[in-house]
């Protein structure tokens, strides 16, 4: 055999090697586009099986069946790229308010002042707003199931919520599902009948979950994180405008994003390159926040004024499963009032929370708090004239860490109050927000996780 026909062979076999190598990586793109590899993004580590299932574990997943009786099965995003862990929250409009009919109407009712030239003539009365809002964490919600203009969502703890299906809602991007027969399928809302959330199989492949530290100038926040309220995985990617022209960067090859001036950020990657970006997503006014799930307070969005350093450090794996979601119990605890008054039994907060998975949200610093009511031990807000002076509301922890929120979201004085069923008996109390000295609640019987 002559030199020149060895080389030949050698060749080919070196030309059908690289060919298989080829296919094998396109198949495993086709079967799962979040994995595409990159030449900046952080090389593959191998996983043993137990690891693996911990990777896999925080992934949001779930049976998705269509109107036409067809069903995928497997991990889930919803909107395609938006949400896709079990800590994520799932947002809505509640139809109507149930708690309603246990007030007294003309308790229902505000007061505000006619002024002329800084001068008060008259006062004007008008019903609260009772609408409200609908926040629950994938890991809290059993079924999403749209019926005509209403979508009904069912808890872990049987619960249900009728929410208006055209208000803004995160059903209303429809979702994708990676179906380990199907392939990746994007399914709109109007083809959806139903979707049934299930804990996490053993997934072929997943990326990583972006995990670090966000510094602001009142603290820092640890935990997985979100840029923007939506890039949560490595695969995601950080698009901005540099000197040199539009760039876009996977999260998994960036080290650091510090903010740099009002409208930029400072972009170091994990190689030691350096960028400026600004932009809508990467920084100043566009810029939503970055959410971090942060243990001591389930989780804090950290807005773009507030933001000075994201710092990427490795995860333990991609947070709790399914499974570590218990059932919501139903809030309790002592309110005391402004008289002295104490009253004892299930509470409804705000005309509105009545669970422990439900949430205390409100700001300070720049950094909106969006706490699970399990992990609150007392709330105690000021009065009207000390609020409109600046001093916040006192907010206790279970873990004995005390926290001065701002006067706004679920704190504002506009919220209606507190219903209280006293002692466990159907006999309702209800107490006005300002007549509000002292909120205690009950320790869960079972720890309300959060997102590690």
């Amino acid at each position: 055999m002559t030199r020149a026909r060895i080389a030949g062979g050698t060749a080919a076999l070196l030309l059908f090697a690289l060919l298989v190598a080829l296919g094998l990586v396109a198949a495993r793109l086709l079967r799962n586009p979040d994995s595409e590899p990159d030449a900046t993004a952080s090389p593959a580590v191998a996983r043993s099986p137990a690891t693996s299932a911990k990777a896999h574990q925080g992934f949001l997943y779930g049976r998705v069946t269509t109107r036409s009786g067809a069903a995928y099965e497997g991990r889930l995003r919803f909107g395609g790229d938006e949400e896709a862990f079990w800590g994520d929250y799932f947002n809505g409009f509640k139809e109507e308010n149930p708690w309603a009919g246990d007030v007294p109407p003309e308790r229902l009712t505000e007061s505000r002042p006619v002024t002329v030239l800084g001068v008060e003539i008259t006062r004007r009365k008008r019903q609260l707003n009772l609408g409200r809002p609908f926040m629950a964490r994938f890991g809290d919600v059993r079924r999403i199931e749209p019926s005509g203009r209403e979508l009904l969502v069912t808890l872990k703890s049987g619960t249900e919520f009728v929410l208006n299906r055209f208000d803004a809602d995160d059903f209303a991007d429809g979702v994708r599902v990676w179906d380990d027969e199907q392939g990746v399928v994007d399914l709109g809302e109007r083809r959806i009948r139903a979707i049934e959330l299930l804990p996490t199989a053993d997934l072929e492949a997943t990326p990583d979950r972006l995990h670090g530290t966000v510094g602001t100038a009142h603290g820092s926040f640890t935990g997985f994180v979100q840029w923007d309220r939506q890039f949560g995985v490595g695969s995601d990617e950080l698009q901005g405008r540099t000197a040199d022209g539009e760039l876009s960067l996977r999260f998994d090859a960036i080290r650091t994003i510090a903010r740099d001036s009002a409208d930029s950020a400072q972009v170091t990657l994990r190689d030691g390159r350096e960028f400026v970006l600004s932009g809508t997503r990467a920084a100043g006014r566009g810029n939503r926040g970055v959410y971090v799930d942060d243990a001591r307070y389930g989780r804090v969005l950290v807005s773009w004024e507030a933001f000075e350093r994201l710092d990427f450090a490795g995860g333990d794996g991609s947070g709790p499963a399914y499974d570590d979601f218990p059932p919501g119990q139903a809030l309790s605890g002592t309110v005391t009032t402004r008289t002295g008054s104490r009253l004892t039994g299930r509470l409804v907060f705000d005309l509105d929370e009545s669970e422990t998975t439900e949430t205390l949200d409100a700001p300070a610093g720049g950094v909106d708090y969006t706490i699970p009511f399990g992990l609150v031990a007392s709330i105690e807000p000021p009065d009207q004239e000390e609020c409109d002076s600046g001093r916040g509301v006192s907010v206790a922890l279970h873990s004995g860490e005390l926290l001065q929120l701002d006067c706004a979201g679920d704190l504002t004085p506009s919220n209606p109050g507190m219903l209280i069923f006293v002692n466990g008996s159907e006999t309702t109390e209800f107490v006005p927000w300002a007549e509000v000295a002292r909120i205690a609640l009950d320790l869960p019987a079972v720890r309300v996780p959060v997102r590690r």
